[in-house]
């Protein structure tokens, strides 16, 4: 297993998932409501800027490897999923769209795996759809785990975060449909040889 600084912050956001979640059961004398809220939130935050510069830091010092590109993934796909199901435990997210985003993923990584079993992984390689829909969810969780209102309530940062999860699950489904399209011919083809 290769070890470098981008392999290092990919550890390090899989490390910082059970602190966005663990928080919330620390006892109430310990940290209020609203410290809890907002020390999910910064970690999630610092979680969330690992993930964008590990793989800027892999790129720029050509220390790409195959662990990493398998490793990252599923750093993001834990983080999402974690903090999903923690705000549908607050009451802060529909349960439907928790399921459909954490379905989705299911759903694509198994795909990705089938793809790179048969030699086609190129063929669902990560669409700026893909990459659109990521971003969306990770502004609008912080959103959602910060949950109190900004600027003396001018700015209701709970419904910004709300509107912007439907969007993201609008966009997960649609990017699930495109690499499912893009995979079926070579699921058709294969199929029957597996």
């Amino acid at each position: 297993m290769p070890f470098n600084i981008p392999i290092f912050l990919t550890w390090l956001r899989v490390a910082l998932i059970p602190l966005v979640v663990g928080v919330y059961y620390l006892p109430e004398h310990w940290l209020h409501v609203a410290d809890r809220n907002l020390a999910s939130t910064l970690v999630f935050i610092v979680a969330a800027i690992t993930d964008w510069f590990d793989g800027y830091l892999a790129r720029r010092w050509n220390q790409t490897s195959a662990f990493g590109a398998f490793l990252d993934p599923v750093a993001d796909k834990l983080m999402v999923a974690g903090a999903l199901l923690v705000l549908v435990q607050l009451d802060r997210v529909n349960a439907i769209i928790a399921f459909i985003i954490i379905g989705r993923e299911i759903t694509i990584s198994a795909l990705r795996e089938w793809m790179a079993e048969i030699g086609a992984r190129k063929s669902v390689a990560v669409s700026s759809l893909g990459k659109i829909k990521t971003a969306a969810q990770m502004v609008a969780i912080p959103m959602l785990l910060f949950h109190d209102p900004l600027f003396d309530g001018v700015l209701d940062i709970h419904r910004c975060g709300e509107l912007l999860l439907w969007v993201a699950g609008v966009l997960t489904v649609w990017s699930m449909f495109y690499y499912l399209r893009r995979a079926w011919p070579l699921i058709k083809e294969k199929s029957g040889t597996i």
